[in-house]
This record gives C-alpha cells, structure tokens and sequence, in this order.
C-alpha cells in the first residue's frame, strides 16, 4: 500500500527535476506532459519499502502481480496519446493510479476500468486522499466502457495478444488508441488513429515490456 504519511519534500521535488530532465534527454518533447510527470508526485504511489527507488527510471511492483510503468514508458503513452483538455480518455489498467492521474492533470476526464479487484479497491480509496477524481470502475477492461463511450482518447497499460476491436469500435472518429502489442515478454507501442467509421491509421514504435494485459480479448488469466 502507498504510504500512509504523504509528505512532498525538496528532496523528492528536486529528484522529479532530475527525472524530468532525464526523460526530455530520452526524447519527450511534450512540455505540458513533462510539467504533469514534475508536478506529480510518484514517490505517493510507492510502498515505504521501495519509496527510495521511486524516480528512477523503472518501473516497480504495486501488488497483484502488477507494476508501476516506468516513466518513461508513461510519458511516451501519454506524449502519443496527444491528450487535450477537457478529452474523455478510457484508460484499460488503473493500477498504481499514477498513468490515470498524468491524464487528469492533463485536464482529462479519465474514466479508468481494472481487472484485479484488491488492486482496484486500494487505488480507489488512495485517489480519494489525494482528491484526484476519476471514475474507476472494476472489470475486464478488454471490452471497454461502452456505457461512456465513445472516447476522445483510449489508453492501454498492459501488453496485449491483439487489439481488442471493442476498443476502437468506442474510439470517436479522429481519437487515439494507443496500445501495446505483442507476446508476454516484449510488445510494439501501438498508435491507432480513428480515420472513419471503418477506417484507421496505424503507427508502431518497439522495444516495450508490460505485464500482461488479462481478460477476454487478452491473455487468460
């Protein structure tokens, strides 16, 4: 669980600093999300146990078999995913938290589904300290969120078999996808533009590793 005691130190902060400039070295170039990643901080979504680690550029286990994505890995989802304000973004794999809350700081309206049911539980409550307001929900994410759709912008946290089709049927002509996509151990960053009703524009970028994305239209259990 995140720590109890929140505190925010010049330590931690001038750490984000040195992340954030890390990861303008590596190539994000989006300022507005460069500003959310410094403004955030990850250390909150971190066990005590492994707090010192928490802006390193890496990511770390939540629980449930789950991980907290590396940083750069979030800033190049969300750098992809072009998000604007006011957006409405379906985020499949709440997690730790943190990926949603990048969105919400963003001035997304983030609607966030999770598969694991203790991970969903304790991630509700923990955004509610922190006064991010998301709407989460628990479930197979591999279907979407049909009810709310169709979505400005949909974002995938975990490694998927294939694109699941319920996604980029509930995407708005003119959305993004971004999902990515391979075998168990290495995925291809996909980014799916929603060119019409039954066309789009794919771009993919390697060299990814997610935990596995579960659920109907992903890996079985």
């Amino acid at each position: 669980m995140p720590l109890l005691k929140l505190e925010d130190t010049y330590l931690h902060k001038g750490k984000r600093k040195a992340l954030v400039a890390l990861l303008r070295e590596k190539g994000i170039k989006n300022e507005r999300v460069l500003q959310a990643i410094n403004a955030l901080p990850r250390h909150f979504f971190f066990d005590s146990a492994l707090i010192s680690h928490a802006y390193e550029d890496k990511a770390f286990p939540i629980g449930e078999g789950q991980t907290i994505s590396q940083p750069y890995t979030v800033a190049f989802q969300t750098e992809l995913l072009d998000v604007q304000e006011g957006d409405r973004v379906l985020e499949i794999g709440t997690g730790s938290g943190y990926q949603g809350s990048i969105l919400h700081l963003l001035g997304a309206e983030v609607f966030t589904i999770e598969y694991q049911k203790k991970l969903y539980e304790g991630t509700m409550r923990f955004l509610k300290r922190l006064g991010i307001n998301l709407h989460l929900f628990y479930g197979d994410g591999t279907g979407g969120l049909p009810v709310y759709a169709p979505y400005d912008k949909i974002i995938v946290t975990a490694g998927a078999p294939v694109v699941p089709q319920a996604l980029v049927a509930q995407l708005k002509v003119g959305g993004i996808l971004v999902i990515p996509v391979g075998d168990k151990r290495r995925q291809s960053m996909l980014k799916i533009t929603k060119k019409g009703p039954n066309s789009v524009n794919q771009e993919e970028f390697e060299g990814f590793a997610f935990v596995p994305l579960l659920g109907k239209d992903g890996w079985k259990g």
